[in-house]
Formats: structure tokens, sequence, C-alpha cells
């Protein structure tokens, strides 16, 4: 496969903690073998925020998807059964609700938009890496 095709992953779990450690440990395997190894810190840091407010806050399914672009961005997101927006990143809080505001401060961009799996509603919560040089601007959240 050549180094600049897209690729595009979903790992479905259950509602359970030690999934969070699967996400982390899928997501590990994925960047190296794509030749990403310069990412694993940060997106394992940030897929681990994503995919734990995912479980520790609904009671559903939930999903880890990680995404290339052809332009180099690397998209990690996490759904989950919950079709509230996310609360706002708390960057100073150490104790509790440090999660969005550590994915805030260490991707390119990030967001969240109602969506559905599973035939549940809910909603998706996605931020970017740059694997590779491209424009500044931010590109469309993945569908």
């Amino acid at each position: 496969m050549p180094e600049n095709d897209p690729w595009d992953y979903t790992l479905y779990i259950p509602n359970d903690p030690r999934a969070v450690t699967v996400c982390r440990r899928t997501l590990r395997v994925i960047l190296t073998l794509h030749g990403l190894a310069g990412l694993l810190d940060t997106a394992e840091l940030l897929a681990t925020e994503l995919v734990s407010n995912a479980v520790r806050h609904t009671k559903g399914p939930a999903a880890l998807r990680v995404r290339r672009s052809r332009e180099g961005v690397v998209w990690i997101g996490a759904w989950d059964t919950d079709p509230a927006p996310p609360e706002p990143p708390v960057l100073l809080e150490w104790e509790a609700g440090r999660g969005l505001g550590l994915v805030t401060a260490c991707a390119e961009y990030g967001g969240w938009q109602p969506s559905a799996r599973f035939g549940d509603r809910g909603k998706y919560v996605w931020c970017e890496l740059v694997a590779s040089h491209r424009s500044n601007s931010p590109g469309p959240a993945p569908t």
C-alpha cells in the first residue's frame, strides 16, 4: 500500500473500562504498521481520553475510529450513545474533566457532531493530528 493512501479503521467496543486499553493497544498497532510511530505518544493520549469519556459517561456501546487522509491528516474519534454535546474542555483541573482539555491542547483541530451507530443516536467526538505536510485550514470531520 503506498504511503499516502488513505485508510480507515473502526473498533466497536462494549461499555467496559478494559476497552480503553484494547483501543490504545489497537491504535498502537495501526499507527506502527502504517509507519506513523512518531504520532504514537500523542495519539494514544488522545484516543485514551476520548474512549475513556465514551465509556465513563454513557451506558451503551462505543467505537474508536482512526482514519488517515491522503493529505496526511490522522483523525481519531470516539462514538458513544449519549447525543448530548461533550462538556467544555478544562485545561487546569487535574482530578477530573481534564480529558477534553488535553485533546484541545494536543490536537491540531477537534470537535464533535451528532452521529448514529448500532441503531442508537449518539455523538462522535474527534480530533486530528498531522502526519505529513498539509495546508493550515481545518478539514471537515470524518463522517
